[in-house]
């Protein structure tokens, strides 16, 4: 029998290691990693490459490298050939309140020529192709039991119900879209085809539920025969899930150090909920959340840039290549060519300018920070 002081000591032992478990995992930076597809729902299927377990290996792959950070938690929605409903996938990165969410799929196109990667957030797009591409993924509910019941009716047939979907217009838009750009820049630099002119935005259900940072990459496509082929190679997916990682870890240092988790500097996670429109562009933040940058005496100055887009061809700088753009600046470094617009100290003004250039069509577009000319996150240039 034990008595009562040793019981209260080992009670007092076993919640002072949950104390610190507890503390331990929340100064982590968790990432939910999705393999697209699963078990009977194959996903695209060409020249005996499967979708579901090339989506498996590249995860597989990429957790095991996030897996060497101990600051870094990685939770998967499958680790197998099992089916997961699209809101359990979101529902499994909402209950591990994970900072990011990575859904990994491949692409596919009965043109067997179509190549290249893209990297998608949540929103609205009147482009064909891209509902397309939602449509396509968003099928998979069609194989969950009462699905119609568990989306309210949703209709991944019907553009009708794509367009009508509303939008979580919100805080989290704007780290998508940066997550999202470093994805393809990474991809450009390992000599992958990135298409079209940056992240897109399309209205998939898996990104939907999910209420943190989410993107949802596509790959390349198994439908072609030489990309299909590097894809369902252990050489091919060991340099897709480099680039993402190369991507994440570029992310979590630029928005939260390369240290230790501070939780509370984590974006706000209120939800509003509005109606869709035809371009996702995040909620404006409450006025004084939001102050000008000014110079303190003895103090470096802050300079706020956009960067507009990263490729690995040089475009030589004249309007004609930006959209009509002046003044667009080049940086060169990791096999890319970097180009950002605007220069101001003034945060509320290059704010401005990031509506400006979304207006031209550059919707990755986002803001950079500088102090003494070195990069620094747009969260210590605000402090």
């Amino acid at each position: 029998m034990y008595s009562i002081n040793k019981i209260k000591f080992l009670l007092a032992f076993f919640l002072t290691i949950v104390s610190l478990t507890t503390h331990g995992q929340s100064n982590v930076f968790r990432v939910t990693l999705d393999a697209g597809h699963g078990a009977h729902d194959f996903g695209a299927t060409y020249n005996g490459h499967v979708e579901k377990n090339i989506n498996l290996a590249i995860v597989l792959k990429l957790g095991k490298l996030l897996e060497k950070n101990p600051k870094i938690d990685v939770i998967y929605t499958r680790k197998t050939d099992v089916f997961i409903d699209l809101i359990e996938r979101a529902n499994i990165a909402n209950r591990a309140d994970a900072h990011i969410f990575v859904s990994v799929h491949c692409n596919a196109n009965k043109n067997t020529t179509a190549d290249g990667t893209e990297t998608y957030v949540m929103g609205m797009s009147k482009l064909a192709s891209n509902l397309e591409a939602a449509k396509k993924e968003n099928a998979v509910i069609k194989l969950e039991k009462n699905y119609e019941q568990k989306y309210e009716g949703f209709n991944p047939n019907s553009p009708e119900s794509l367009t009508g979907m509303t939008l979580m217009q919100e805080e989290y838009l704007e780290n998508s879209i940066s997550l999202a750009s470093k994805v393809q820049e990474r991809f450009a630099a390992l000599g992958k085809k990135v298409r079209g002119e940056g992240v897109k935005q399309a209205p998939f259900m898996v990104l939907h539920k999910s209420y943190m940072p989410r993107i949802l990459i596509e790959t390349g496509f198994v439908s072609n025969a030489v990309e299909g082929a590097i894809l369902d190679s252990e050489e091919g997916q060991n340099d897709i899930a480099k680039a993402i990682y190369d991507a994440i870890i570029s992310y979590k240092n630029e928005n939260f150090g390369n240290g230790e988790i501070d939780t509370n500097e984590r974006p706000s996670q209120k939800i509003i909920e509005k109606p869709a429109k035809d371009s996702a562009l995040p909620v404006k933040p409450k006025e004084d959340t939001i102050k000008k940058t000014t110079t303190v005496k003895g103090s470096a100055v802050v300079i706020f840039k956009i960067q507009l887009a990263a490729t690995v061809k040089k475009l030589e700088l004249k309007p004609s290549n930006f959209k009509g753009l002046k003044n667009v600046a080049i940086v060169t470094g990791d096999k890319l060519y970097k180009y950002t617009y605007g220069e101001t100290a003034d945060y509320d003004e290059i704010k401005k300018q990031l509506d400006e250039v979304k207006s031209k069509g550059y919707t990755s577009a986002y803001i950079i920070a500088f102090k003494n000319g070195e990069k620094i996150t747009v969260q210590d240039a605000l402090k």
